[in-house]
């Protein structure tokens, strides 16, 4: 009986335990932040669904026959498929050469002038040692950002007209011109001028401040070095500040490329007339004349389409120079 007994035990010890059921893993609950992260998340996708992705739909207009159509969503699905016609035809335009050469040719020069500004008004920004003026400073440069163009354009116009302006006093003054003959600042020969100008005074504050917040990203121990190998401000904004926000400067930069046909609409529409049309007509205003104004939807569709198409071209290009020679890009 006891070794019965002692084989049972035995048995019992070396028998596999029973098979326990898996516990269920709890869900874990979002708090508050995690939510309104989300709820703020979604919000910008909503934005970019209705705005960005959803307008893509109405790219099908480029390739039918809907000018003129009251109903512009039936003409979206109803109206005759043409190809490439509405291309070929804003190719022949008389109108459509001087407003691209009016378009790349400012847009290039501003590139040229206003992409450094910013840089070059961050690196003053940071060589400033009291905190009280630089704070003042900034605030005053990133003012006329948070000003509409049309009371900013309304400022310009005011400021440049030829009786009651200031410009012209100041040129006078200078010898640039006189009380019997003055200039008219908004006229073709100086448009260009004043567009690059007010768009410079408007938006080098605003866009300093990315490159202000990389350059206090720069580990201060660079700096310390330098000044005891006894570098000046100058070599250290040169030889320290400019690499360390190469990768920022970079990247604006490629945009800035990418969006070179494109224009701030609300900038030329305010400071455009009859007297400086031919020098301020851009792809932009005139891709809103045709579309509204004349009711070309097919038309303006195309162009804008063949706007964006260049633009990424310009992108991939730039992007893959950039990559080549220094090994920095978008992706």
């Amino acid at each position: 009986m006891k070794e019965l007994d002692r084989e049972l035990v035995q048995e019992a010890a070396t028998a596999d335990p029973p098979a326990q059921k898996p516990k269920k893993k709890k869900r874990r609950k979002w708090d508050i932040n995690e939510k309104t992260l989300v709820v703020l998340a979604s919000l910008g996708l909503i934005w970019l669904g209705v705005f960005c992705y959803a307008p893509m739909f109405g790219a099908a207009l480029a390739f039918k026959d809907a000018d003129m159509r009251l109903d512009v969503w039936d003409a979206l699905f109803t109206s005759e498929w043409v190809g490439f016609y509405n291309f070929r035809e804003f190719f022949i335009d008389p109108n459509f050469a001087p407003v691209f050469w009016n378009t790349l040719g400012l847009n290039t020069i501003s590139l040229l002038i206003n992409f450094p500004a910013p840089i070059l008004f961050a690196l003053l920004i940071n060589e400033m040692r009291l905190k009280k003026v630089r704070s003042a400073v900034q605030t005053v440069a990133n003012f006329p950002h948070f000003i509409s163009w049309t009371v900013f354009g309304g400022m310009i116009i005011a400021l440049c007209d030829m009786t009651t302006g200031i410009i012209n006093p100041i040129l006078n003054a200078f010898g640039l011109s006189s009380n019997e003959n003055p200039v008219n600042l908004l006229s073709a020969d100086y448009f260009w001028t004043i567009a690059i100008l007010s768009s410079l005074l408007k938006g080098v504050g605003w866009g300093s401040i990315v490159y202000v917040a990389a350059i206090s990203g720069i580990d201060p121990t660079y700096y310390e070095a330098a000044t005891l190998d006894g570098a000046n401000r100058f070599q250290k904004a040169i030889y320290i500040t400019l690499p360390s926000i190469s990768g920022t400067i970079t990247i604006f930069l490629l945009l800035s490329i990418s969006g070179i046909l494109n224009n701030n609409f609300e900038q030329f529409w305010a400071l455009q007339n009859s007297i400086n049309l031919s020098k301020s007509e851009v792809l932009a205003t005139y891709m809103y004349k045709m579309g509204l104004s004349q009711r070309r939807y097919s038309y303006s569709s195309a162009l804008g389409l063949f706007n964006s198409l260049i633009s990424f071209v310009l992108l991939l290009a730039s992007n893959f120079i950039s990559k080549k020679i220094s090994g920095k890009g978008l992706y």
